[in-house]
């Protein structure tokens, strides 16, 4: 082989060598070309795809009613690497020589507590509005005293259209334009262009300081994020196409007067409601004592409102104990029932003792006696009228009486002129309430634990307890503070029982005279520093009376115990509203709320209080319209049903009155009233009460707080044309006829839009119910349903 073929098959080999160099190197240069290209390209689809699609979780629309405002700071975190914001609105370009990439931007913002209808369970739930609900630019952001104007704006108690975000516990009250200042998403050509310098800057950035590992951990996480994001992008827009019909507004229609406009009346098919079994006869679906595991013994909160969610609701009719029998007419059942109406045995054996109660024969009887007045109700109502004058005067028109027994003081004082409400735990053996109101006196479920009670601020002219149990002076005084609340400017609040008059009783309390003087004094301090006077005292009696005016609370220091509350609750707020240890401090706009100041009963029931102000559009005009045209409903009404006015219905419910006008017309019927107000209505019961009325706040979509066969009739006016938007007929149909007596009645005033689906819905309950014309005979607008509930027995009571 001559030299010449040996140079060639070296060149040769050289070359192959050279081509699989460049080969080698070409496949590696291609491969990271290739990842950064598509990394770049795949970026550039994810920003466009970004622009498209939906920027916030899916939120549905609803009514937010305002619990709670305030101005607070708050910070949106912003990264030089914004990228995990697929928007991409706070992107910053990176800086090389930052050593931090993240950072907080702080800004003033309006805050709100909210409380609105989840749609699907049903159940009322708290979330977060705020406003703005980022950093808008420096140049419009709003400083403090933009946020603190605009909280004014949203009162307080107050109900606005809202969207709730789901699973995130954020609602939005208000426009997105409301400061004029909107942080806008950036142009495709801005993003493009921000991206171009980010991706710059990442991939050319190898110097000397970078090591190898730092260049792979910023390329993979640059790859892998895009690849991230843009499937969070892709289910994201998935979301928002699947759920755009779903969640459109029909899922939440205004409210709308169906009395307006020729609407086609709405339709139902037939129902039918099986039984719930005997072991529902005293079925309370929010005080269901099998539920109360569920909850905490933090002062006994398990024993406050808990209803069930929309899927653990019964749809079935609530039987009558075995033997049940119509209640004994008033006023007879004052002092007796049937056995088999209440059939407790337990309370008979554990009270029989101190007169409460006692069974002889088919009956329970109740002698009016109790643990604090063994000679009788009647001789310890006397000495403490004797002690407040104003009882015998018409002064004192309305009580609420804590810890109730089976309410022989609110019946008592029936006779004298005091309208009271009785308020007792729901449990599992006593059953006060129910023996309360078989006996036609009024009563509600109810506890003071965490949550206020059901009544606006300022209502009831007396409060009182009858050894009942209460901690007053436990929790900072928390309970004192509620009873402040609801009391009258100069109400009195009477207390019997321990501590008082320790000198002659501790011995039977199982304590030391020096233990009973420390609580007494405690007890005394405590009122002292919420504005009550000592008003008089004797015996086993102490009675404190509430300031008159506001000279007390304007002498109150800063570093007072408990401190004036803010404004930021509304004091008539009672709607799973929380307890607060503070002082509310009557409205200095209203100058006749004080005891002094009211006019005596029966005198103050047909004048308009200061109060119908607070409702939209009310006035002294309106409220004697209202007046006047409830007298002429009842006239129809008991043309109607000549039961309405006789003994045959003593315990009625109004189940959604404005000022009380139903029960005003009705005062000289030997009956009582219980006024609803809806929780998500107008602000009107204040205005009830002032008129020498009781009632409660409450809302349909849930159970009332009461017995089962607890009421003879039911009014309502209006209430599924205002109401059907949130809550669904059937289940306020059902539990109408849960607190309905077997024999009772309901007088239903609706649109005609309606009827015909009640009275179908009626008929599944074995109701019979008969449509008529209201007062104005010639209007198609509005119709009339009288329906009346049949008295069963349950199918497995009969065949035992």
């Amino acid at each position: 082989m001559d030299s010449g073929e040996v140079l060639d098959r070296e060149g040769e080999r050289g070359g192959r060598c050279s081509r699989f160099v460049a080969r080698c190197c070409f496949s590696v240069f291609f491969t990271i070309a290739a990842s950064l290209s598509l990394s770049f390209v795949f970026g550039l689809v994810a920003l466009a795809i970004g622009n498209t699609s939906t920027s916030a979780p899916v939120s549905v629309p609803s009514s937010c009613r305002i619990i709670s405002s305030s101005v607070d700071i708050r910070s949106s975190k912003v990264c030089e690497l914004g990228l995990l914001n697929y928007k991409a609105k706070n992107v910053f370009y990176p800086l090389g020589s930052s050593r931090f990439r993240c950072r907080h931007d702080y800004y003033w913002a309006s805050v709100f507590e909210v409380e609105y209808k989840e749609y699907f369970s049903g159940h009322l739930r708290h979330a977060i509005a705020e406003a703005p609900k980022e950093a808008l630019p420096v140049d419009c952001r709003p400083n403090f005293d933009t946020a603190w104007v605009t909280k004014m704006k949203f009162k307080v108690n107050g109900t606005y259209s809202c969207r709730y975000s789901l699973g995130s516990g954020k609602a939005d009250i208000y426009p997105d334009d409301l400061f004029n200042c909107v942080a806008k998403d950036p142009s495709k050509i801005e993003m493009v262009r921000r991206f171009f310098i980010l991706f710059k800057k990442l991939n050319f950035s190898f110097d000397k300081e970078a090591s190898g590992r730092e260049t792979v951990h910023l390329v993979a996480g640059l790859v892998s994020g895009m690849w991230g994001n843009g499937t969070e992008i892709l289910r994201y827009s998935y979301l928002e196409v699947r759920n755009e019909k779903f969640f459109s507004k029909e899922v939440a229609p205004k409210v709308q007067s169906r009395k307006e406009g020729a609407v086609a009346p709405l339709q139902m098919k037939p129902l039918t409601f099986p039984e719930c079994g005997s072991g529902y006869q005293d079925y309370t679906p929010c005080t269901d004592p099998k539920r109360w595991r569920k909850y905490g013994n933090y002062r006994l909160s398990f024993m406050e409102r808990h209803c069930p969610p929309i899927f653990e609701r019964k749809e079935c009719v609530v039987p009558p104990p075995e033997g049940y029998k119509t209640p004994i007419k008033w006023p007879k059942s004052r002092d007796e029932c049937w056995y088999r109406n209440v059939p407790y045995n337990w309370i008979n054996n554990q009270k029989s003792n101190q007169n409460w109660l006692r069974k002889e024969g088919e009956k329970f009887l109740f002698p009016g006696g109790g643990t604090m007045f063994p000679r009788g109700v009647g001789a310890y109502v006397d000495l403490m009228q004797d002690l407040i004058p104003g009882i015998k005067d018409g002064t004192v028109r309305t009580a609420i009486d804590t810890g109730c027994g089976v309410a022989s003081w609110g019946g008592d004082l029936l006779d004298r002129g005091v309208l009271t409400v009785s308020l007792a735990p729901r449990d599992n053996h006593e059953a006060q309430v129910q023996f309360a109101l078989e006996r036609g006196i009024p009563a509600i479920l109810g506890i003071i634990s965490t949550q206020r009670l059901p009544f606006p601020a300022n209502s009831f002219d007396m409060a009182h307890c009858s050894r009942c149990l209460i901690p007053w002076t436990e929790f900072g005084g928390i309970y004192l503070t509620e009873i402040h609340r609801i009391l009258r400017p100069g109400g009195f609040w009477v207390l019997s029982g321990p501590p008082v008059n320790y000198e002659n009783r501790w011995r039977g309390w199982n304590t030391t005279v020096e233990e009973q003087k420390a609580d007494f004094d405690k007890l005394k301090k405590l009122l002292s520093s919420m504005c009550f006077k000592l008003y008089n005292k004797k015996d086993d009696f102490a009675v404190w009376q509430k300031s008159p005016d506001n000279s007390c609370y304007d002498q109150l220091s800063l570093d007072s115990y408990p401190p004036k509350c803010d404004d930021s609750v509304d004091s008539d707020a009672a709607w799973y509203v929380p307890l607060r240890s503070c002082l509310t401090i009557p409205g200095q706009n209203f100058k006749k709320l004080a005891l002094k100041s009211t006019p005596k009963w029966p005198e103050r029931l047909h004048v308009a209080p200061e109060r119908v102000s607070l409702v939209p559009g009310g006035n002294s005009g309106g409220f004697k319209h209202d007046d006047s045209k409830w007298k002429v409903r009842i006239k129809h009404y008991k043309k109607l049903l000549p039961a309405l006015g006789s003994d045959q219905i003593r315990n009625v419910m109004d189940m959604n009155t404005l000022f009380g006008g139903f029960a005003a017309a009705l005062n000289d019927s030997p009956l009582w009233v219980m006024n609803v107000v809806s929780s998500y209505g107008s602000n009107s019961l204040g205005v009830v009460y002032d008129r020498g009325l009781i009632g409660t706040y409450h809302d349909w979509c849930e159970a009332f707080s009461t017995y089962p066969r607890t009421y003879d009739l039911l009014h309502l006016d209006g209430l599924f044309t205002a109401e059907s938007h949130r809550c669904e007929m059937k289940y306020v149909l059902l539990e109408m006829d849960r607190i309905l007596r077997p024999n009772g009645h309901v007088i239903i005033r609706e649109s005609n839009y309606f009827i015909d689906a009640i009275a179908t819905i009626a008929k599944g309950l074995r109701w019979s119910c008969q449509k008529h014309d209201t007062e104005y005979s010639n209007t198609e607008k509005e119709k009339l349903l009288i329906c009346q509930k049949k008295l069963w027995y349950s199918k497995s009571s009969q065949q035992q």
